[in-house]
């Protein structure tokens, strides 16, 4: 029985707190905007409409790849956590591209789909700063044209000084299977109401994309025999740059398998059926990832597609058909996959399927993240059209380190395109916006040769450090690294070797003999020559081996000679260009006054309002001549 309450004493209710920071939403973005937000001090508040499902790999169970391996790294280096949980919860590692230049190298893990989310949940658990809450926010709280807090399904208004958006495929989520579709976020969860339209009442622009799935099946009914394996690395490397794991010792294997004319036939049988071709879904898909279906449509003169089975986790029996995404009737998806080498006596645990979702146009946002029609309010993950759980990572811990930021009146914090994937990440979104779900490769970055996985610490840690994310012991890691690659350097510059002892060496590989004495360095820069050719140089191995030097350090050390004239020139390149960066454009500059500039520059430049003349220069349809016209302007 209720006590009776003294009249004039006030009831307190679990939100009567104005938190510093809410999130919305559990995602990856969600995940890593909460944890930063609370690591720097920051009352933060995570609400989701599941706390069961918090850093779900909606689709497949991996980390990494093509230019989002850079990305991890990167978020690591800041003292984000998804890096350490693809350690925790990885079942195998592979590192693409060896075989080019190493700005190309990128790491990527196969998850333990169920642990990875679970070590997620346990370490935001163990975040102080961090609370939780399981409802559907349906709105945001806005006073003189700031955010001010959210409202929830049950009628719940809780108060923040800033919110961050982070809602993934949920706002108006719709699912399509085939001619059936039905209202969700994902499969088995309900889609996310309310926002889009409030958002909308407030001024914003609004769109639709799609994504989709491929079927998730049982690997007891597969005949791997049949199949291609595609093992793990020998040596398997990690993602975070702390101690927290050691490289995985045991691995489980993905398999490769083609599809067939047959195989395409089958699925044919079902195009008109399909959402895609039927006119029922008109959004804009990934150009990067087409579903089967599309790929027979485009590329119809291939007469087989790769498929890559991967499997789920350590214990489960659950496989990820990567190469198989579609929309197609579940009828036509299993008797089609039934014709696929191995596949033969197939068993769905559930049929792909094809989501579309609004997003909200990122030209509307500043680098911040934050909307510039709603102060404190910030957007992150799919809500900005990006696709992919390392791009939504990234950027909600960059919306979760300025709203923390904002609430502490200091700077911002914004990541230049020769200092971070994520820089290059948030700059296109926000100059060139996105009218398809937007992927990262490492095309996309002009400096890639400077942002490499293996430098991520060494561009990163001081700032996440100075940020108050990375912890010290993080800073003392990368400054032991960076010491000793320059020692190994500095020694491979100074250390001389004798014709006698070289030549041997040199003939070997078929490079041509020294008549003199000549510095290691200049015989390491030599093409065919590598880390284990130098190390038969007796100085060498005992410098290496007397200082006990890691493989990371020798590799790192093995970059920086190997590739030091590409890396000088483009950082050359990154100081001349970057000057613009520091040009400035204040707030309310009119550049309708500008009359020789073109009209479609003058209408962009008003619309984006980009804060720097290399933000807009950057910015499509704004031509080199309307930036000179610009500069001239004013007065440079």
């Amino acid at each position: 029985m209720q006590k009776n309450v003294p009249r004039g004493t006030k009831r307190l209710s679990m939100f009567d707190k104005t938190y510093d920071v809410i999130v919305v939403g559990g995602g990856h973005a969600g995940s890593e905007a909460a944890a930063a937000a609370a690591n720097m001090g920051s009352t933060t508040l995570l609400i989701t409409m599941n706390l069961q499902n918090i850093a779900q790999m909606s689709c497949n169970p991996a980390m990494g790849g093509i230019a989002k391996g850079q990305i991890v790294r990167e978020i690591d280096a800041l003292g984000g956590y998804s890096g350490i949980v693809s350690d925790t919860s990885a079942i195998q590692f592979k590192m693409l591209n060896k075989s080019k230049g190493p700005a190309m190298w990128s790491p990527r893990v196969q998850s333990d789909r169920m642990r990875f989310a679970e070590d997620w949940r346990n370490m935001l658990e163990n975040t102080p700063n961090l609370d939780f809450y399981q409802e559907m926010v349906v709105g945001i709280l806005t006073k003189n044209d700031a955010c001010i807090g959210v409202k929830t399904s049950l009628g719940l208004t809780i108060k923040s000084r800033t919110v961050i958006l982070t809602n993934g495929t949920f706002l108006n989520g719709l699912i399509h299977i085939g001619e059936k579709n039905f209202g969700g976020g994902r499969a088995g969860e309900k889609s996310a109401t309310g926002i889009t339209e409030q958002l909308i009442e407030l001024g914003f622009d609004s769109g639709r994309m799609k994504t989709g799935t491929p079927p998730r099946v049982d690997g007891r009914s597969l005949d791997f025999s049949k199949m291609i394996e595609q093992p793990g690395d020998d040596n398997p490397q990690k993602f975070s740059y702390l101690n927290t794991t050691s490289p995985l010792t045991n691995q489980r294997s993905c398999h490769m398998s083609y599809t067939s004319p047959v195989v395409h036939d089958l699925l044919k049988t079902g195009f008109d059926r399909s959402p895609m071709f039927n006119g029922r879904i008109q959004s804009v898909g990934p150009r990067y990832c087409p579903s089967i279906e599309d790929k027979i449509n485009r590329f119809s003169e291939k007469e087989r597609h790769q498929i890559f089975v991967e499997p789920e986790g350590w214990n489960t029996v659950e496989y990820y058909i990567n190469g198989f995404s579609t929309s197609l009737p579940e009828d036509v998806q299993f008797k089609a996959l039934r014709a696929v080498k191995g596949f033969e006596k197939v068993k769905f645990f559930r049929p792909g399927y094809a989501i579309e979702y609004d997003y909200f146009p990122p030209t509307q946002l500043q680098h911040t993240l934050e909307t510039k029609l709603v102060k404190n309010l910030f957007f992150a993950g799919q809500i900005n059209g990006t696709t992919g759980y390392e791009e939504a990572a990234s950027q909600g811990l960059m919306a979760g380190i300025n709203a923390s930021l904002s609430v502490q009146n200091k700077p911002p914090f914004v990541l230049r395109r020769d200092e971070a994937y994520i820089g290059v990440l948030i700059d296109d979104l926000i100059t060139k916006g996105t009218e398809e779900p937007y992927r990262m490769f490492t095309s996309r970055a002009e400096y890639r040769t400077l942002l490499r996985q293996d430098n991520a610490d060494l561009r990163l840690t001081e700032k996440g450090y100075r940020l108050g994310l990375a912890d010290e012991s993080r800073l003392r890691l990368m400054e032991n690294k960076k010491q000793q690659s320059e020692s190994l350097v500095s020694f491979f510059k100074s250390q001389s070797v004798k014709p006698e002892e070289a030549n041997p060496v040199l003939e070997s590989k078929q490079s041509s003999p020294i008549r003199q004495s000549d510095k290691v360095f200049k015989i390491f820069s030599r093409p065919n020559i590598n880390i284990n050719d130098v190390r038969k140089f007796e100085a060498v191995n005992q410098f290496i081996e007397s200082n006990d030097l890691s493989q990371e350090i020798i590799e790192q050390a093995e970059i920086q000679v190997k590739y030091s004239g590409y890396i000088a020139k483009e950082k050359n390149n990154a100081d001349k260009l970057t000057r613009l960066e520091y040009v400035m454009i204040p707030d309310a500059f009119d550049y309708s006054q500008i009359k020789s500039m073109s009209s479609e520059a003058r209408e962009k430049l008003n619309t984006i309002r980009p804060k720097t003349v290399a933000q807009a220069s950057r910015i499509s349809g704004v031509s080199p001549n309307d930036i000179s016209v610009l500069l001239v302007f004013m007065g440079r």
